[in-house]
């Protein structure tokens, strides 16, 4: 089954507009492993808006499940992701004023930045993912850098699904097939949501887990994470 990490970003976010702990970012993680996540997922930026260093130092000492920090590579970033080796971290390509993540790596632009960051995480035992578009050229790129695993951005996907869901999904099933057979884990994310999930699992194979926030977060505003958690897992099974 298709593993579910919880992206508690917005947690933060809510918590950081009035200045206090509450939501307390620590008990919000340990309520949604007890309701089945298995994984909580941070992005902690150079700015600190939401997630803060301080918040990933702190989170492991309440994660039973994996923990993947994603971020852009600067070096800031690197320290403290060599510190505190989460079972996974996920590279993306943000600019330091970026809102949300809004692209892909390229693996053949940016080959040799990739592996000397990839190689200095894994010297630590850290397993690596990279965020990358459903290109088959960037994915072929991907196995070059040495990752352990690509995060296929799935914004293009969610974007088109009402219309044509099929033909949404397909650019993300024949990335899937070619990674797997270059021997590359696969993961996804960004703006998959209840209703969305489901299709995108069951059409593009040897997906590995999902990083899920936003939409998560929105929609247990109405039903709640002790609802929601479980009806992710359900539509990944």
């Amino acid at each position: 089954m298709t593993q579910l990490s919880v992206n508690i970003n917005k947690i933060a976010s809510l918590r950081n507009s009035r200045g206090g702990d509450v939501p307390n970012l620590l008990k919000v993680a340990t309520d949604l492993q007890s309701y089945g996540a298995q994984g909580i997922t941070i992005h902690p930026r150079p700015d600190q808006r939401h997630i803060r260093y301080d918040d990933a130092l702190a989170l492991p000492s309440v994660l039973t499940t994996e923990f993947n920090i994603e971020g852009n590579p600067i070096p800031k970033f690197i320290d403290l992701v060599t510190q505190i080796k989460p079972d996974q971290v996920t590279l993306v390509p943000d600019a330091e004023d970026a809102i949300t993540s809004n692209a892909g790596w390229d693996t053949i632009k940016h080959k040799d930045f990739l592996l000397e960051v990839i190689s200095e995480f894994k010297s630590h035992g850290i397993r690596t993912s990279i965020f990358v578009d459903p290109v088959e050229k960037i994915v072929e790129g991907a196995k070059i850098t040495g990752t352990d695993r690509i995060e296929l951005y799935t914004e293009a996907y969610a974007q088109n699904f009402k219309k044509n869901p099929k033909k949404a999904v397909a650019p993300y099933t024949e990335a899937a097939v070619l990674a797997s057979n270059i021997g590359i884990g696969i993961n996804a994310g960004h703006d998959l949501n209840l209703e969305n999930t489901a299709f995108f699992a069951q059409n593009v194979p040897h997906l590995l887990e999902v990083s899920i926030g936003h939409a998560l977060v929105s929609e247990s505003l109405y039903l709640g994470f002790e609802n929601v958690v479980p009806m992710y897992l359900q539509r990944l099974s």
